[in-house]
């Protein structure tokens, strides 16, 4: 009996233990969160948050929600199915991107919690930085790094009339960072992120002209022991991979094929929906696989590029775009690979 007692006794202890045990690491990892972060509870009913960082020590989170709530028209850069980007300057050395999305349907708050997830961990110098979101009953925010040069699609296809063209060098250079971003996208992050809508326009420049991967909308995470997440097809139309129609699979791969088709926007200057192509009865990727397998790729390399462009990278590029393109997603390369072939075009070997 007195043992049975010992034993009862010995039970209670521990678990009591494992259970102060569990609410004090509780609390350790709650005060580790909050020092990260800041919140305001704002008096329209909405909740800021804004992870601590090196460029906003200096301001108060009030501050930048009062910011936030005077962005007019005047402030947009940008707009899409996604809602509408303002551009927010709180001094003269702090400017962000603000994207404002409308509440109301189940989709829209899903895409708001698709791009919170995906970028909430996130620190790498090709995939754009999140700063800080704000819920509000009607519209959510999330608080983005700013980019003073646009996207790639601004720069490829914009109609500006002192639109600034983009040498080899640079396109090389956007490319591969292009690639490196995705990459770790794709194999460092655990879970690991199928960005759905690699495009030009989602790919956005630094003031070094450096390439940071955005919008995550419509990212999946997937866990590293899977090979696919289902999904409803989404995207935008000229970059989805073939396979992604008849599956509804979303994978590495199908960024891989929508990578393959960015490329032969920095090659060609062409957008996959180019109304020649529409006219034609063809695409972007067709056009292009029927000039490369003449070993003609000079035909539709951009004009604007000159006479004085190196064709030795050029043909490698176009290589490794058409591996990009394969039919069969597993004749597809990774991106890790990729970054490796760009890299290797890169110092001319």
């Amino acid at each position: 009996m007195r043992k049975s007692l010992v034993i009862a006794f010995f039970v209670t202890i521990c678990f009591i233990a494992f259970v102060i045990s569990k609410i004090v690491i509780s609390i350790l990892l709650y005060k580790r969160w909050k020092r990260k972060h800041v919140i305001y509870e704002g008096y329209t009913g909405g909740k800021m948050v804004i992870f601590r960082s090196s460029i906003l020590k200096s301001l108060t989170t009030e501050m930048v929600l009062k910011k936030t709530q005077k962005l007019n028209n005047k402030d947009i850069i940008g707009s899409g199915g996604y809602g509408v980007v303002y551009e927010l300057k709180l001094n003269d050395s702090a400017a962000f991107a603000v994207k404002r999305m409308n509440r109301g349907t189940a989709e829209r708050d899903k895409g708001f919690e698709r791009e919170l997830q995906a970028m909430a961990d996130i620190k790498h110098r090709n995939v754009v930085t999140l700063h800080g979101y704000y819920t509000a009953p009607h519209y959510n925010l999330l608080i983005y790094e700013l980019m003073p040069n646009g996207s790639l699609d601004s720069f490829l296809h914009g109609r500006s009339a002192n639109k600034k063209v983009l040498d080899w060098k640079t396109r090389h250079g956007i490319a591969l960072g292009a690639a490196r971003g995705i990459s770790y996208l794709h194999h460092d992050c655990i879970p690991h992120i199928i960005h759905r809508d690699i495009k030009s326009s989602n790919i956005l420049l630094d003031q070094n002209m450096e390439a940071r991967v955005s919008d995550f909308g419509l990212a999946t995470l997937m866990e590293p022991n899977k090979t696919h997440v289902s999904t409803i097809v989404a995207g935008t139309f000229g970059y989805l991979a073939p396979e992604y129609f008849d599956t509804g699979r979303a994978t590495v791969k199908g960024d891989v094929y929508s990578f393959g088709v960015v490329l032969l926007e920095l090659l060609t200057g062409k957008k996959p929906s180019d109304e020649a192509f529409m006219e034609e009865g063809t695409k972007l990727v067709t056009w292009v696989k029927a000039v490369v397998q003449e070993k003609k790729e000079e035909l539709v390399l951009d004009s604007s590029l000159g006479s004085c462009c190196p064709m030795h990278e050029v043909n490698k590029v176009f290589n490794i775009a058409m591996m990009c393109l394969e039919p069969d997603p597993l004749d597809r390369p990774t991106m890790a690979e990729i970054v490796n072939l760009l890299e290797k075009t890169e110092t001319g070997s």
